[in-house]
């Protein structure tokens, strides 16, 4: 059973049961607008014991707040029941809430007018307390009652804002928006963990640029990330960068992804990172000398201060560290290109490189070497099988130690070039390299 069959059958059992039940949030907001829900909620004036009571196979997720797992094989639904929110004082959650037969007072505690919406599945009849529809028609986000009270209940909703004017291509309300930038501040007071996840859904959106934008005009963007903040007005050389600053290039960047992966998209509003702290007015030109080990570096602690995954934080870096490497690769030795172009998720380097030059230059030159050299090489050519390992060194009566890896790294390196082909002569190089007698 898909998640909306799901709801529909538990909103359909509530109310069998002499219970209201809704549609509610999200899903309700993406159905008017012709959209796809990820996920469906559902509001009744059940209590969450009643609620367990219908559906066995449900789990209690929130205690406190009235909220119910229900779920059917890879299936679930949030049931929560109508609610009114008390005094908030850790900017996250009420310290109490009373339960209510009422949706309206459910509905007046929620965050914002589109998300406040409530829906028959059956007959698909609206329940519409706050004028949401009115502000889904005019592409609004706009907060329910006095924004300020919304934004000091749950400091969250001030990104949240962002991410579903990025997301629906809407505007801010000029009252919310206003609110939002009185209250960015408080932004530092959210868990890591849930600013990581609102920016991660920002990123991987269809807008990803509008969100940054928005979030620069709020004040929200230097107060979560202000390495980013300080790449405006870094000025760059007019022959490479003629779109203008390191700010201005990284927007256009984010604005060329298309359904990215997280890694990639974190990679490109990233991999400059380093040129505010490196810039450096010469006598020839600008330069930015080291900023790609600077960017490595500020890069590092943004991704841990945000608690990604060690994965993500891997791969990201490697796409900063190697981001440079493409101006060079019609140059590489054969060993070199090779090992590049085995690296791991190459795809996102190779998107990286092609979106940092649409938005600057325009050359793709190299980027479309690369892809030819990397279409005539199969695998077995761009990692071979070792002509030799560490047990026929030792067998040959090499001890065992220190000087093993650079030994075979060389037998790979020259394997890679072509200068080898038999384990034949893999050893006779290594006795070349260990006795200190030179290369031919």
């Amino acid at each position: 059973m898909e998640a909306r069959e799901l709801a529909t059958a538990v909103v359909r059992k509530l109310r069998g049961s002499g219970y209201a039940a809704y549609l509610v949030g999200g899903c309700v907001r993406d159905l008017l607008l012709g959209l796809t829900p990820k996920d469906y909620d559902v509001t009744t004036e059940a209590r969450p014991e009643a609620v367990m009571g219908l559906f066995p196979n449900s789990l209690l997720v929130g205690s406190s707040f009235g909220v119910v797992l229900v779920r059917d094989n890879s299936a679930q639904v949030e049931v929560a029941t109508f609610r009114s929110d008390h005094e908030y004082r850790d900017g996250r959650r009420p310290v109490e809430v009373t339960f209510q037969t009422d949706p309206k007072e459910d509905v007046l505690r929620r965050d914002f007018t589109i998300n406040a919406l409530l829906m028959d599945p059956d007959s698909g009849e609206v329940l519409d307390f706050v004028q949401g529809r009115e502000d889904l028609a005019d592409g609004l986000v706009r907060a329910i009652g006095r924004p300020d009270e919304r934004f000091r209940e749950d400091h969250l909703r001030l990104l949240r804002a962002v991410r579903f004017a990025a997301r629906l291509n809407f505007q801010i309300e000029p009252e919310t928006f206003a609110a939002i930038a009185r209250n960015a501040s408080r932004i530092a007071g959210v868990s890591a963990d849930r600013v990581r996840d609102e920016l991660s859904l920002m990123l991987t959106s269809l807008y990803p640029r509008q969100a940054f934008e928005l979030m620069d005009r709020t004040g929200l963007l230097a107060a979560i990330l202000p390495e980013i903040k300080a790449m405006q007005g870094v000025e760059q050389p007019a022959e490479f960068h003629p779109e203008g600053d390191v700010w201005t290039h990284t927007m256009i960047m984010l604005e060329g992804l298309v359904e990215p992966t997280l890694t990639l998209a974190l990679g490109v509003l990233l991999h400059d990172v380093g040129k505010p702290a490196t810039f450096e007015r010469a006598t020839d030109r600008i330069r930015f000398n080291g900023h790609v080990e600077e960017g490595v570096r500020i890069a590092r602690e943004i991704l841990n201060r945000l608690r990604y995954s060690n994965e993500t934080i891997e791969q990201v870096l490697a796409l900063i560290a190697n981001h440079m490497k493409f101006k060079d690769v019609p140059r590489m030795k054969e060993s070199t290109v090779k090992r590049f172009i085995r690296m791991p998720g190459f795809d996102e380097h190779m998107a990286l490189h092609r979106l940092d030059c649409l938005s600057s230059h325009g050359s793709l030159s190299n980027y479309e070497w690369i892809g030819r050299r990397r279409e005539e090489l199969p695998p077995e050519v761009l990692k071979p099988e070792p002509l030799i390992d560490g047990k026929d060194l030792i067998e040959a009566g090499y001890r065992p130690g220190p000087p093993f890896k650079p030994l075979l790294h060389a037998v790979e390196e020259a394997q890679l070039n072509g200068e080898i082909a038999t384990p034949a002569e893999a050893m006779a190089l290594v006795q070349r390299l260990s006795s200190g007698a030179p290369l031919p």
